[in-house]
């Protein structure tokens, strides 16, 4: 089989350069041994969020006499929320391979491996292919990180790809890590009557995120009911009768903590075994593939994106990130940057952060000034009983430019792209200002926060300066 380009992972990386390359001309062929969405469709965004609005419903119902609408009870139906996930992830994937189709592009399911710089072999059923094309784009994601400490393999120790199928709700649950996955999933289950444990190593949880959000996030979690502990070090798991006990390091020595089930969610290691790397002489480690400018490896013609670089694992990324790999592979651009990047948390309040964060700011040097607005100001927040959390937005102390906006709040996924924008096009607060905003509406708490950055902020009380860094 010759092809143009072959693709290797049918994931948000590989299923948009299939199509971005068929846009372009190009013959396409995609490889892919699973269904076609990576992980991100089958194994986490979409589950994920399927479930979280779930989660979200049950909250809305607990709030709802605030509002006039006495419920005299209701259940939790895990097989019903189930069946509706998998709805969802089955009517996405089928979008996936239409589209696909529509544009021309092969898909040949199978396990794929490169055996030479211009030739992949696949692995089916009943036979192997190989399909030459002028150029490749690898693009096989990533799994979960397992710990590798005692028993890490007992039953009812899992994954997140494991949690999502459970059949019920489980009493209790330690989550071993504070990052995205762990968060989500701790409010997630704890409003579906889990109590839920989370563990952090580090002294803080969403490591990355600017250090104000993540504290009072953490402050939000805890007040939901959800025990966390940073700075805990977990040394094993051991099983009691039908629990499982964490045992671990914290600043009081050597502790545990007991729970049903437990969710290891300390992150993903790219997907670089067994696809033919070492036989052509791609340079990688555990760390992911070794790229430049748009996903070039160290052979001409062979190009990777999304989560096997081992650059930022998000699904937006990969997409992003595998559509200009193919347009330079093909000679259509050289466009290689692709910040800001957001990053999104579906944790109750929700977070959402793009461009600088304060700490990134002052160890780079960069003198700059913050402006807050609380969403307990936002008429729009309250009239969704969503008062909780602020946009925080850090503009240049110069050019006046907005260089960083973070969100802990109601909406905060889609209120961030207002942020990205902005950075990205290099807006001044004075660009921002001269932008009328729909009243009532949340967007109305980031232009007041731009504001403030200045002192400008209309309804907030006045300070005698803005806050300012460096």
């Amino acid at each position: 089989m010759e092809k143009d380009i072959v693709i290797l992972g049918g994931g948000p990386g590989g299923y948009n350069a299939a199509i971005r390359a068929a846009q372009l001309g190009a013959k396409a062929a995609l490889v892919e041994m699973e269904k076609l969405g990576g992980t991100c469709l089958n194994k986490g965004c979409i589950p994920t969020k399927a479930l979280y609005r779930s989660a979200q419903l049950i909250r809305d119902i607990k709030a709802s006499s605030g509002f006039g609408i006495d419920v005299d009870g209701f259940s939790v139906n895990i097989k019903k929320m189930l069946e509706k996930k998998q709805d969802m992830v089955g009517r996405l994937t089928d979008g996936i391979r239409q589209l696909l189709k529509a544009n021309g592009v092969e898909v040949v399911n199978g396990w794929g491996r490169l055996v030479d710089r211009n030739t992949v072999e696949v692995t089916c059923k009943d036979e192997k292919i190989l399909i030459r094309g002028t150029g490749i784009l690898i693009a096989t994601g990533s799994s979960p990180a397992m710990l590798p400490i005692e028993g890490a393999g007992l039953p009812g120790v899992m994954a997140s790809d494991q949690l999502l199928n459970l059949e019920r709700v489980p009493e209790s649950v330690v989550i071993v890590g504070g990052g995205v996955i762990g968060i989500e999933f701790a409010g997630i289950l704890n409003q579906m009557g889990s109590r839920v444990t989370v563990l952090e190593y580090l002294p803080g949880i969403l490591n990355g995120f600017d250090g104000e959000i993540s504290k009072r996030l953490a402050m939000f979690l805890k007040k939901s009911g959800i025990a966390l502990e940073t700075g805990a070090k977990v040394t094993g798991f051991e099983k009691t009768g039908d629990r499982i006990r964490v045992n671990y390091e914290s600043k009081n020595g050597a502790v545990s903590a007991e729970a049903e089930n437990v969710l290891i969610s300390t992150g993903r290691r790219p997907n670089v075994k067994n696809i033919g790397l070492e036989k052509v002489g791609i340079e990688f480690d555990d760390g992911g593939i070794r790229t430049g400018e748009a996903g070039v490896t160290n052979l001409p013609g062979i190009y990777a994106a999304g989560d096997v670089t081992g650059g930022i694992m998000l699904a937006h990324v990969a997409a992003e990130e595998g559509k200009r790999a193919v347009e330079k592979l093909l000679g259509c651009s050289d466009q290689a940057s692709i910040e800001p990047v957001p990053a999104c948390v579906f944790s109750f309040p929700e977070t959402a952060s793009a461009g600088l964060t304060e700490e990134e700011a002052k160890s780079r040097g960069i003198p700059y000034n913050t402006g807050k607005f609380m969403f307990g100001a936002n008429g729009k927040a309250m009239t969704l009983g969503e008062e909780e959390g602020f946009i925080k937005v850090l503009t240049a102390a110069d050019s006046e430019e907005v260089i960083g906006v973070h969100i802990l709040g109601p909406h905060a996924g889609e209120l961030i792209e207002e942020g990205v924008l902005a950075i990205r096009n290099r807006l001044t607060v004075n660009s921002i200002a001269a932008t009328v905003h729909p009243h009532p509406s949340l967007s109305e708490a980031f232009y007041e926060a731009v504001l403030a950055s200045t002192g400008r902020a209309v309804h907030a009380a006045p300070k005698k300066s803005p806050g300012k860094g460096i």
